[in-house]
């Protein structure tokens, strides 16, 4: 008997211990989804049963971190896992418990795989948030139950398939946000039913066909961002959506004439359709009926003018434009437009005076009126716009007037009025203190550089070349710390360079050339790395690179010794004449086969042809010329190592040719192969460029990288495209790119070799049109072309970039193949862990499918490319 009771009485214990200790549902489903999960912070630290048991029946997990129960602590409403920097795939299979869960944020993290289907049992949830993960696969089915869901926010994931047309079953739901993954298709026309939607966003997927019109239907919302898509057509006219306040469609191929309907729409704030190819004219009541504020229609095919009551309402603060073919008069209505904060109106055909009433702008901070056909001036009360930092009116030859007297006293960080017809002195700059950018070249400005320059201690860049300035080169330039580019040529100074530039440690080009510059180049450290073009054009000037200095001129210069200066002279030129008869004779005996000329650039001291003749390897100089030019590789006398092209010409092409060869030799950029120099006779040339020993693009494709890595090779390359393609004049094609002419310098930066070699070698063959009036035509329409086909293979890089190598001029045949097959091979073979390289490598890829397009005029210009991925770290303009 007594046993037997102690038995029953050792159960009872055994039991009540059982109860105390039992861990609660909920807790025990959370620590289930912890073990799942890969916690790189130990963030869930505090997600943990205590010894001892629960006596109080209450849970554990409302004490935990990001968990939010109900008042008594006895059901779990909300989890709230953002940026906590886990990952991993979830089962699922942990939700069934939580019936009363409102909330579920599991944004800013790296979860990966299928999104658990048992999440859709949370019948009570209201806010379901999943952004900026890696989930991927088809949405799935079963999302109809969430019955009281108000926010779904999906953004930055990737998924693929279609957009889930069984979404528009939840009748509460007011947030849709399913931007930044790779759903393709058309937007379901189920979409229209939605029956309290206020806010849909699909930007940045592969959606196409055209936009369904029943989307006309959703008059509960106001904010409509599909953008940045692949749809075609035109805007359905049925978008009569009255309470629109946002419409989004940026970035598409979208293309017929911007509905009159959309003008009509009350609440209509914001407008995005750049980079599409609309056409026609703008609605000419927009503006009249709504309160709009942005308006952004670049890059288009537009006409016409500008809306007359585009302001009426006073609330326009972004009116954005530019490349378009708007003509006319600008609006009346934006000249008294106080509400303006940033205006972009350039490469338009706008004409007439620029009618803006600056004293009334008082928040204007941004305007580009460039490259249009303006006249009347620049406004005198242009400084009283006290928030203006950027003004470019460039390339508005008729404008004329002078520089407003007052401009410098604006917070302006860029002034730019290039190709104005300007006329007039440089204001005073007493009041100069943010300026960072002055650009004044091809004006007709006179008078001096007033010394009060030295106030502008920010200015980093100042272009006043071909103008009728005078007087000397200011030495308080040289005082200025961030001073780099400073662009003279082309005027009337006179005097001498100020030797404290040679101490400057910013200066990266003084060009004083085409001046009356007068005595020695000053020997700092700035200028040994200055071409000689900077200099030309200055018969008083000696001193590298130029000629030497004689060593008697400060003598002969000197006080009462003009007499001694003349016979000296005079001496001199007899003796150059006698010397130069002698030469002569020797020069028709000898032929003129063997008399070598150097020519340098920026990079290379002042060599003799002889120093480098003798430099090359004597069995490599004697090797019998071939159809494409000879590779060499030269030490030369002060150890510099040179990579050396070797090209066979005939004397009548020589003028031609060098006249291309010095185009390239100034091109510089950090993205481009430098060319040094060039020595040549009349029968061969040798083009002399910078060694770099870190091989090439081509080597190194199948080298481990990380994103970062491979991102910097890309806009590296396309920013030395760039360059040649929009900031040389006349524009040079690079003509032969592709992975083996891209070469990394000492810091593994991406350089352009070959660039324009191409040219030089159809130069050489008499591969180009006479000088005849079609001639400039004829080299424009070809030169586009060759542009094109950079383009082109530039996309052809990025896909060998993105592989690995394994996709080598394919790309003809990818455009066939699924994008979201494409990105999951792309996603694998660069190991991205992170959601914010995936959205890079996306739109990398779409870069690349942009530029291999089959119609060269729809691929997009390098300027373009650059602009996009500029706007995957800033999506503004």
């Amino acid at each position: 008997m007594e046993i037997k009771f102690l038995y029953f009485n050792l159960l009872a214990t055994f039991i009540f211990l059982l109860a105390v200790s039992a861990i609660d549902p909920y807790s025990e489903a959370l620590l289930s989804l912890k073990s799942e999960l890969t916690d790189a912070d130990n963030s869930l630290h505090d997600w943990m049963v205590p010894s001892g048991g629960n006596a109080t029946g209450k849970i554990y997990a409302c004490s935990w971190s990001s968990i939010k129960c109900d008042k008594d602590s006895t059901t779990v409403t909300g989890i709230d896992l953002s940026m906590k920097k886990l990952g991993g795939v979830m089962s699922g299979k942990q939700f069934t418990v939580f019936t009363k869960l409102v909330d579920l944020n599991l944004s800013h993290n790296f979860f990966s795989g299928q999104l658990p289907v048992e999440i859709f049992n949370l019948t009570s949830l209201r806010s379901f948030d999943i952004s900026r993960n890696n989930f991927s696969g088809q949405f799935p089915g079963g999302v109809s139950r969430l019955q009281n869901l108000v926010v779904l926010d999906a953004f930055s994931n990737s998924f693929s398939g279609s957009l889930p047309a069984e979404l528009s079953q939840l009748g509460s739901l007011k947030v849709l946000n399913l931007a930044g993954s790779y759903f393709k298709g058309r937007i379901p026309s189920e979409y229209g039913s939605f029956r309290s939607l206020e806010f849909i966003h699909l930007a940045g997927n592969f959606l196409s066909g055209n936009i369904p019109p029943e989307l006309g239907n959703l008059k509960t919302v106001t904010h409509m961002e599909i953008g940045y898509n692949s749809y075609q057509g035109f805007i359905p006219p049925q978008l009569e959506l009255k309470n629109l306040s946002l419409l989004s469609l940026m970035y598409n191929d979208m293309s017929g004439t911007v509905p009159q309907a959309i003008a009509q729409l009350p609440s209509l704030e914001t407008l995005l359709i750049w980079n599409n190819r609309f056409s026609g004219q703008l609605p000419q009541s927009l503006g009249k009926n709504s309160q709009l504020k942005w308006l952004d229609v670049s890059t288009n095919n537009l006409i016409g003018s500008i809306p007359p009551d585009i302001c009426v309402r006073g609330m326009l603060f972004k009116l954005i434009l530019f490349s378009n073919r708007f003509t006319g008069a600008l609006s009346p209505s934006l000249s008294n437009c106080s509400s303006l904060v940033r205006l972009r109106l350039e490469d338009n055909l706008f004409a007439g005076k620029i009618p803006f009433k600056f004293s009334l702008l008082s928040d204007i901070s941004y305007v580009d009126l460039s490259r249009n056909n303006f006249v009347g001036g620049i406004p005198s009360d242009i400084s009283q716009a006290t928030q203006l930092q950027y003004f470019n009116v460039s390339y508005n030859p008729q404008l004329g007037g002078i520089i407003p007297s007052k401009i410098w006293s604006l917070p302006l960080q860029n002034f730019s009025a290039s190709s104005c017809g300007l006329s007039g002195y440089l204001p005073s700059f007493e009041s100069c203190k943010s300026i960072c950018v002055i650009e004044l070249d091809k004006n007709s400005l006179s008078g001096y550089i007033p010394m009060s320059v030295s106030n502008c201690q920010a200015l980093e860049k100042m272009k006043l070349s071909n103008n009728n300035l005078s007087g000397h080169v200011p030495e308080e330039l040289a005082s200025i710390p961030a001073l780099s580019v400073v662009d003279l040529s082309n005027n009337d100074f006179n005097g001498p360079i100020p030797a404290k530039f040679g101490s400057s440690s910013s200066l990266q080009l003084l060009n004083v050339s085409f001046n009356y510059i007068s005595g020695t180049i000053p020997t700092g450290k700035p200028f040994k790395s200055m071409d000689i073009s900077a200099f030309v054009g200055n018969s008083e000037l000696c001193g590298a690179p130029l000629r030497p200095c004689p060593d008697s001129v400060g003598t002969l210069r000197s006080k009462g010794s003009w007499k001694l200066t003349h016979i000296v002279l005079l001496c001199a030129g007899l003796l150059v004449f006698l010397a130069a008869l002698a030469f002569g004779i020797l020069y028709f005996r000898r032929g003129v086969k063997g008399q070598w000329k150097m020519v340098s650039f920026v990079g290379l001291p002042q060599f003799t042809a002889n120093d480098v003749l003798t430099s090359f390897n004597a069995a490599e100089s004697r090797e019998v010329p071939t159809p494409s030019p000879t590779i060499l590789k030269a030490v030369l006398p002060t150890g510099i190592t040179v990579i050396v092209k070797k090209i066979e010409w005939e004397a009548r092409n020589i003028k031609v040719m060098s006249e291309f060869i010095m185009r390239l030799g100034n091109a510089r950029h950090n993205n481009l192969m430098r060319l040094l120099g060039f020595c040549h006779n009349q029968h061969l040339a040798y083009l002399l460029y910078d060694y770099l020993p870190n091989g090439n693009l081509a080597e190194k494709i199948g080298m481990k990288r990380t994103w970062a890595d491979k991102f910097r090779i890309v806009v590296g390359i396309a920013r030395g495209l760039c360059f040649l393609h929009h900031e040389c004049f006349p524009a040079i094609p690079h003509g032969d790119l592709k992975s083996s002419n891209i070469v990394f310098d000492e810091n593994m930066e991406p350089q352009l070799a070959e660039f324009g070699f191409k040219h030089v070698l159809q130069l050489n063959k008499g591969l180009f049109p006479a000088i005849t009036s079609r001639w400039e035509t004829e080299n424009i329409e070809a030169t586009k072309e060759e542009l094109h086909v950079d383009v082109y293979n530039f996309g052809e890089i990025i896909l060998e970039i993105l592989t690995n190598g394994r996709l080598k001029n394919a790309a003809a045949s990818i455009h066939s193949k699924p994008k979201e097959v494409l990105l999951r091979e792309i996603h694998n073979e660069n190991e991205v862990s992170s959601i914010s390289p995936m959205q890079e490598i996306k739109l990398v890829l779409e870069v690349a499918l942009l530029c291999t397009r089959s119609v060269p005029h729809d691929r997009p210009s390098m300027e373009d490319v650059l602009k996009l991925f500029v706007r995957v770290k800033d999506t503004g303009k």
